[in-house]
């Protein structure tokens, strides 16, 4: 599946403004960048919903960034986890495959246990893969902990 998503040589770049969770740098390959995404981000977190917010890149599009917010859980902890950040994409003007692509994490908050419940509720009734940002207010678990993340998806300054 990946293939029909990313070219081969696919190059993968991590900005992480954050200490709750790490990603390699810099990653090469189809192969490498499925490791890194999705096979061992698998091992440790489940129930994973992952948002872009506001509307998706042209058809032809060649480049297109987009504010996201995701929501999980710690497979291990049982913890809640909600962050935000941007992507960054570049698109092959031939095959419309990712060549690059930079996911900044700019925040990453740890829940109790216990919020996990209210954060998937939340989450799995929000407009998915695209969701408008008024979306995330609405119905937003009223947690202290969210303030950031929220006012981050929903501010209307350039990316």
């Amino acid at each position: 599946m990946l293939d029909q998503a990313f070219a081969s040589d696919a190059v993968l770049d991590m900005v992480v403004h954050t200490g709750s969770i790490s990603f390699p740098p810099h990653v090469e390959g189809i192969g490498p960048i499925g490791d890194v995404l999705f096979r061992r981000f698998g091992q440790t977190f489940e129930n994973v919903y992952t948002f872009c917010i506001g509307l998706p890149p042209e058809p032809q599009a060649r480049t297109f960034q987009c504010k996201w917010l995701v929501g999980m859980s710690d497979k291990s902890s049982g913890e809640a986890r909600v962050g935000c950040g941007v992507y960054e994409w570049q698109f092959s003007a031939e095959s419309g495959l990712v060549e690059r692509l930079t996911i900044t994490i700019e925040h990453m908050k740890t829940l109790p246990a216990s919020d996990v419940h209210c954060i998937m509720k939340w989450v799995s009734h929000l407009d998915y893969p695209w969701c408008h940002p008024e979306a995330f207010v609405n119905n937003s678990p009223d947690l202290e902990t969210l303030e950031e993340v929220i006012q981050y998806v929903t501010a209307d300054s350039a990316i």
